[in-house]
């Protein structure tokens, strides 16, 4: 009987242990399986993290490249600023323009050079002065009073008196204007970039022939006459170019003599340069 009874005390406890042994490795096997779970998680997130990081570290190195790169033109800038002068605290004049600028005003009239005031104004009579020289050397001292230069904001505009280029009610240029069309036309070559108005202008008289209306159609036909002369005796691109007629409706003086209307009667023409063109013209 006491034999029976240790028996079954083992056979028991056997069975405890066993039952104990499977709860715990379900609990366990639950465990690896959280884990398991949470680490493939990680990794994953851990893989995001990386790729983000390439991004971040990708776009750092494109900043930085950017960064050298604007220093690099901000030190080139620097360099060139450094041989620049500020014109009026918007256009540039370098050290070559200004020194050209200092040789020409020498020549020009001190009473002129006197009322300069500004850097720009000493420009503008220095681009005056060559111009005219340039444009009126062929012609007689009497005739260079008929050609006269003004400028504003680097706009270019020489007047030509109507006796140099027409005879009186006509359209059809003398013979005599074409050294000074040639060297207009050399000044306009000169510049790719260089746009040109020619402006016909009249005065009030009644005018009507066979060939012109009024002076509306005179003064554009003196204007074409000279575009067209530019373009098949001087090779002056004809897209650089236009053509207009003011009639008597812009006149410099008040058109109350003869002398004051002969006056206006006259030919103007427009040049608008660029800036380096404008200083190239010192």
């Amino acid at each position: 009987m006491k034999k029976s009874l240790i028996v079954t005390g083992l056979l028991s406890a056997t069975v405890m242990v066993s039952c104990v042994s499977k709860k715990k490795y379900t609990e366990l096997e639950g465990n690896l399986f959280r884990t398991q779970t949470e680490l493939a998680t990680t990794e994953q997130e851990k893989a995001e993290l990386e790729e983000k990081m390439q991004i971040i570290e990708n776009r750092v190195a494109e900043y930085n490249a950017r960064i050298n790169s604007l220093r690099d033109t901000n030190d080139a800038l620097t360099m060139q600023n450094d041989g620049m002068y500020s014109l009026e605290g918007a256009t540039m004049m370098s050290k070559n323009s200004k020194e050209k600028m200092k040789q020409t005003l020498a020549n020009v009239d001190q009473a002129k050079l006197a009322e300069a005031k500004t850097l720009e104004d000493s420009v503008n009579l220095a681009v005056e002065y060559n111009l005219k020289k340039n444009i009126t050397e062929t012609t007689v001292d009497s005739e260079e009073d008929d050609v006269n230069i003004s400028i504003d904001q680097t706009v270019v505009m020489i007047s030509v008196s109507d006796k140099l280029l027409f005879n009186t009610g006509s359209y059809r240029i003398n013979s005599k204007a074409d050294p000074l069309l040639q060297k207009l036309a050399e000044v306009i070559n000169a510049e790719p970039s260089l746009q040109v108005m020619i402006e016909g202008h009249t005065d009030p008289r009644t005018i009507s022939t066979g060939v012109v209306q009024d002076n509306w159609d005179l003064s554009v036909k003196r204007a074409t006459s000279i575009v067209r002369k530019l373009q098949e005796s001087y090779n002056v691109a004809p897209e650089k170019m236009i053509a207009a007629g003011r009639a008597s409706y812009m006149p410099i003086v008040e058109n109350d003599s003869p002398e004051n209307m002969a006056i206006n009667r006259r030919t103007r023409i427009v040049l608008i340069p660029d800036l380096d063109m404008f200083f190239a013209m010192l």
